[in-house]
């Protein structure tokens, strides 16, 4: 008789969209994977298995990482080396990205074809990969999608196209919409939408369309967190949906460190820095992997972290637009009061960090999620995509955080939106480290969801339960697809 974490002849093949938002929960699903003791391979291209290696390989061999060239540039209408959506110079190549991911259909088919390989007895895919599906068709497989965001984001985006309110968008930039078949009132603008709905025209119609065929859900959430939105979806989808997060606390802490990349600065530098301040005093600052700030929306964000008084550590991805940044924070990136880091940082470690108290935050559902496990209160600065549903959610639902006020989603390069003045930053910061009786609820609260968070994934919480149960959906299907056969 098998245990628990005896599913050796199972393989289940993963297929994560190529950024890092999306990469990273899926890689940290294929180790829960592991150590249930399924077999599991990962297609992703080259450049970006060098990134996820170190998460993956404590957990070899069970866990095959398998890099396929992405189109040329000649190809793909992309610049040279673009394997990532991270990486795009503008979101004049978005589209042309996700139809150059096309390209990865035919060699993930010859890969799985060659002689001696275990078909997959599961495919769950990235939602932005709708061509999964005939992978899963080839290998009678159940097709799981994973969105990679919340479940109320994702609800919410179910019920507007479901109920035919985002054929009704027209161009009317403030004028609000009522999100229908919510257990409560959400309402968001219709240009908050615009930016991330109705661009890409066809492929989200065909994005929308796949994953209503998909024959399950994979949320990266936990039921505790999102229970009342949960049951709306289940019911609305009309299939099942597990709940199996918070997929970053797959990791044990010591790998952490190298996950999603090689920190730019050296990590323990990062931490050594920490250790040297009082606790909770550090605000920390990170816009995600794609996010960027204009110049002037850079300087007056440094203005207001200096005149703040209080101690803060600011990441700054290496394609982010810094010419705003001050030459002080340059020159001297690391003082008694400050700590600029460019490039990748240790997200994970640093918000788990005793030192920090507060996380100015784009509200993408990785940080907020990670936010969230720490403890640690946010202040809400969402830039687009979902990221003003997950403020909602941050703000008004979880009350673990307050916001900064942006009300407009803003372009690739942060353009296109008012400055956020120094004032109300300050204040927003003086919230989220003090804020009165309120701040002290807020972070009380954040401290429970935190231990809710992490006694979802221990055995028998909520997610450790949803795991099992989709590895025992997994396996009944297929025994239900031999006696068909």
């Amino acid at each position: 008789m098998k245990g628990p974490n005896n599913h050796e002849d199972l393989h289940f093949l993963l297929l994560p969209f190529m950024a890092s938002g999306h990469m990273l929960p899926m890689s940290d699903i294929a180790v829960l994977l592991a150590r249930r003791g399924a077999s599991v391979t990962l297609i992703t291209t080259p450049l970006n298995a060098t990134r996820l290696r170190p998460t993956l390989a404590p957990h070899h061999p069970l866990i095959s990482l398998v890099a396929l060239p992405f189109p040329p540039a000649t190809d793909s209408g992309l610049p040279d080396g673009c394997e990532s959506f991270d990486a795009l110079p503008s979101r004049d190549h978005e589209l042309a990205f996700l139809r150059a991911t096309e390209s990865l259909l035919a060699p993930t088919l010859r890969h799985l074809r060659a002689r001696g390989r275990a078909p997959p007895s599961c495919v769950i895919a990235d939602a932005f990969l709708p061509w999964a599906r005939e992978i899963a068709r080839e290998f009678c497989a159940p097709r799981l999608v994973f969105h990679g965001c919340a479940c109320f984001a994702t609800l919410c985006f179910h019920n507007l196209i479901a109920h035919g309110a985002l054929a009704r968008v027209g161009h009317e930039r403030e004028r609000r919409i009522f999100v229908p078949g919510m257990p409560h009132e959400v309402e968001i603008t219709e240009e908050q939408l615009l930016v991330d709905v109705t661009r890409l025209d066809d492929f989200s119609v065909e994005m929308w369309e796949v994953g209503e065929a998909a024959d399950g859900v994979v949320v990266n959430s936990f039921e505790e967190l999102e229970r009342e939105y949960l049951d709306v979806y289940r019911e609305a989808a009309g299939k099942d949906v597990w709940m199996i997060g918070p997929v970053s606390l797959s990791n044990n802490p010591s790998n952490t460190m190298d996950r999603g990349g090689k920190a730019s600065t050296d990590e323990l530098r990062c931490l050594d820095w920490l250790d040297q301040r009082e606790p909770k005093s550090v605000i920390y600052v990170s816009f995600g992997s794609i996010g960027r700030l204009s110049p002037p929306q850079t300087a007056e964000l440094a203005r207001s972290l200096e005149s703040s008084g209080r101690n803060f550590m600011w990441v700054i991805k290496g394609n982010t637009n810094d010419n705003g940044l001050p030459e002080e924070f340059k020159e001297e990136p690391i003082t008694e009061r400050r700590m600029v880091v460019r490039g990748w940082a240790p997200q994970v470690a640093i918000l788990s960090h005793g030192a920090v108290g507060g996380f100015v935050t784009h509200c993408g559902w990785n940080s907020t999620l990670e936010g969230v496990c720490a403890g640690v209160p946010m202040v809400a600065w969402p830039l687009f995509a979902e990221q003003f549903l997950n403020e909602k959610l941050v703000v008004d639902v979880l009350r673990v955080g307050v916001r900064v006020g942006v009300e407009r989603p803003s372009g690739w390069a942060g353009e296109g939106v008012g400055v956020v003045g120094i004032e109300t930053i300050e204040r927003a910061l003086e919230d989220v480290m003090e804020g009165g009786e309120e701040g002290v609820l807020r972070r009380v609260r954040a401290r429970e969801i935190r231990e809710m968070a992490r006694k979802a994934v221990e055995i028998g919480g909520s997610s450790f339960v949803n795991m099992t149960r989709l590895i025992e959906y997994v396996s009944e299907y297929r025994y239900v697809k031999d006696d068909d056969a």
